[in-house]
């Protein structure tokens, strides 16, 4: 089992627990900071966050600014591939393709998941991303894409 992974796992299970492990995954990767995310679910090939909609991330429009949202997405990822990277193996992000649906109205869920298969079949992982409004409407989705290799 990974850290992060092992992490969560305990975290969890305590009050306050979730809370604790968003802090420090953001104070590993300080940039996640930025949207201040709260993990509800780790696991391999399947990792979902709330992205709270305040001020310091929105638009001109009042809306979540999209690279606010990919930002989410991203944070989602990364706790995805760190949950599931085979031992002995590194992950990289190489690339992102994402569509703007909808508006960011509200909160959202963002979330990754993944094939379990692909982690296995070759050095190139897409990982499936979408972040989901309060009301259930899609407003971001996309694929990124990770290059997976052996550690030196």
């Amino acid at each position: 089992m990974s850290q992060v992974l092992g992490l969560w796992e305990r975290l969890r299970a305590v009050p306050g627990g979730e809370r604790v492990f968003s802090w420090g995954f953001t104070w590993k990767a300080p940039y996640f900071r930025s949207v201040r995310p709260r993990f509800v679910q780790v696991s391999p090939n399947y990792a979902a966050l709330t992205l709270p909609k305040r001020r310091a991330v929105l638009n001109h429009i009042g809306t979540v600014h999209a690279i606010a949202v990919c930002n989410g997405l991203e944070a989602a990822m990364g706790a995805l591939a760190e949950a599931t990277v085979p031992a002995g193996k590194r992950w990289l992000p190489k690339g992102m393709e994402v569509a703007y649906l909808a508006k960011s109205t509200t909160d959202l869920t963002c979330s990754a998941e993944t094939d379990p298969d692909t982690w296995t079949a070759g050095p190139d992982v897409p990982v499936k991303v979408k972040a989901t409004r309060d009301d259930g409407t899609v407003v971001v989705e996309g694929t990124i894409h990770l290059w997976v290799t052996d550690k030196k």
